[in-house]
């Protein structure tokens, strides 16, 4: 597991692009029959994925033990979305069906954790965030139709996109975690935009479906510092609560967000008039 320190706005505006990317974008998402986790002491939020090319893949006691606990979930919760084949879930032995487009919420507690996919020939591939928590709350998935949706945007100002709220209070209880996917729909390219802060939450932005030819320039920094990463198919950029996060694609895209911090109001945002930022 990949450890990243935090980052404060001013040293921030002091990076140039290999800095911006080795302090932000985790470029590895997912590797062949592995569980990989980046963790970030931005809010304690553990990023990865687990892709379950040939075979299932095990989340190991080890993982639990580089973080000071007997187990991965021993003090944690987790939320991961398959962007992948049809797969499943085995949480303490239960097996919980996971499609394509789907979700499923981890309870703190969860001593064993699998993933694995009901098709080699498309491989399931599970998108996660790991937050830390005080409470247990049920394990359960959540289908497409189960998450909230809500649709923003317009065509005139490229930005028309639906955004489906996977694991929100609206939806099942957390501690902290919230996650969701936005798609944009044809011909809108910019996502969150205009953009915003919320100075009580940090955000980690994943992008799919990114064509091969195709990018996106993910914009981050202070409103009147901004910079951009260039990010390509599954990758991610974390975001610390004082950067924007916004992004507009060379092609259309897809893209998984995750927050944790202080609420789980999806509307605390600080807005940010296009005309004010630098």
């Amino acid at each position: 597991m990949e450890v990243r320190q935090g980052m404060n706005s001013e040293y921030a505006k002091t990076l140039d692009t290999a800095g911006l990317r080795k302090a932000f974008l985790v470029e590895k998402v997912f590797e062949p029959d592995t569980l990989a986790l980046t963790y970030s002491h931005i809010d304690r939020i553990i990023v990865g994925g687990a892709f379950a090319q040939t075979r299932a893949v095990e989340v190991p006691s080890a993982i639990g033990k580089s973080i000071g606990v007997s187990y991965l979930l021993e003090r944690r919760e987790l939320g991961a979305i398959n962007i992948g084949g049809d797969g499943w879930v085995e949480a303490d032995g239960k097996r919980f069906v996971v499609r394509n487009e789907e979700a499923i919420y981890v309870g703190k507690g969860t001593q064993s954790l699998t993933f694995g996919s009901d098709d080699p020939a498309r491989p399931a591939k599970f998108y996660l965030n790991c937050a830390p928590a005080h409470a247990t709350y049920p394990t359960r998935t959540i289908t497409l139709a189960e998450a909230s949706p809500q649709t923003l945007g317009d065509p005139a100002t490229s930005n028309h996109r639906t955004i489906y709220k996977f694991i929100v209070p609206e939806v099942l209880p957390t501690c902290q975690l919230s996650m969701g996917m936005t798609r944009l729909e044809p011909g809108s390219l910019w996502n969150t935009m205009p953009c915003h802060t919320h100075e009580r939450r940090m955000e980690v932005y994943f992008y799919f479906n990114v064509a091969d030819d195709a990018a996106v320039f993910h914009m981050l920094g202070e409103p009147q510092q901004t910079r951009h990463i260039l990010v390509h198919n599954e990758q991610a950029v974390i975001s610390p609560s004082w950067s924007i996060h916004s992004g507009v694609g060379t092609r259309a895209y897809a893209f998984v967000w995750g927050m944790v911090g202080e609420n789980q109001a999806f509307s605390d945002m600080d807005h940010l008039a296009v005309r004010d930022l630098r």
